[in-house]
C-alpha cells in the first residue's frame, strides 16, 4: 500500500490550492480584521481568536493574483508556522475551503518552472485529484524572508511579546 497526505483544498482566484492538514488548526468563517498601519498589502491586519492575536495574511496578494471581494463562502485557515523558536497562529484568507482529501504520495509532480502564475519556490507540489489540479503549498517556503519579517513586525506593533504569550485581554 502506498503513502497517502491528507490535503485541505481551497480555492484562490477560481484556482485549487492544498495546504498538508497537519499545519491546519481551524477554519473559521470570514470574520472581522483590523488593518495594521504600514504592513505589506498582503497583510491584511490582525483579527482575535479566543483573546489570541492573529496576523490574516492575503494570499492572493502574497502571490499577485488578481483581488475578488469577499463572499459568503470566504473564509480564513488558521496554519501554525514556526517563527525562531516559536509555534504561531497566523490566518489565511482563502475564497472558499472545498474539502479535505488524501493523495497517493506517488502521484505527486514537481511544479513547472515556466507558466505559473506565482513563484514556484511557494510550491511543494502539484497533486491531480479527480479533472483538477491543486497546487499544494509549502508553509516554511510561502513564510520565509520578508514574509516573516512582516508578520512578526505586525504582531509587535499589536503589542504581542512572542517569547511570552500571545494572549491579549478582552
Amino acid at each position: 500500500m502506498s503513502a497517502t497526505k491528507q490535503i485541505l483544498s481551497f480555492i484562490l482566484h477560481d484556482e485549487h490550492f492544498g495546504l498538508a492538514i497537519s499545519h491546519i488548526q481551524e477554519v473559521l468563517e470570514y470574520r472581522r480584521v483590523t488593518a495594521v498601519p504600514r504592513t505589506p498589502q498582503f497583510l491584511i491586519g490582525v483579527t482575535n481568536l479566543r483573546g489570541q492575536v492573529v496576523p490574516v495574511v492575503d494570499l492572493r496578494a502574497l502571490f499577485g493574483l488578481t483581488q475578488n471581494p469577499l463572499t459568503i463562502n470566504s473564509c480564513i485557515i488558521i496554519v501554525d508556522i514556526t517563527i525562531g523558536d516559536d509555534q504561531v497562529a497566523v490566518g489565511l484568507l482563502a475564497d472558499r475551503v472545498c474539502e479535505v482529501i488524501e493523495i497517493d504520495v506517488a502521484c505527486l509532480n514537481q511544479p513547472p518552472r515556466l507558466g505559473n502564475q506565482i513563484n514556484t519556490d511557494y510550491i511543494e507540489a502539484i497533486a491531480r485529484h479527480e479533472d483538477d489540479f491543486i497546487i499544494l503549498l509549502d508553509l516554511a517556503r510561502v513564510f520565509s524572508g520578508d514574509e516573516i519579517s512582516s508578520v512578526t513586525q505586525a504582531m509587535e506593533l499589536m503589542g504581542v511579546d512572542m517569547d511570552e504569550s500571545s494572549e491579549v485581554s478582552s
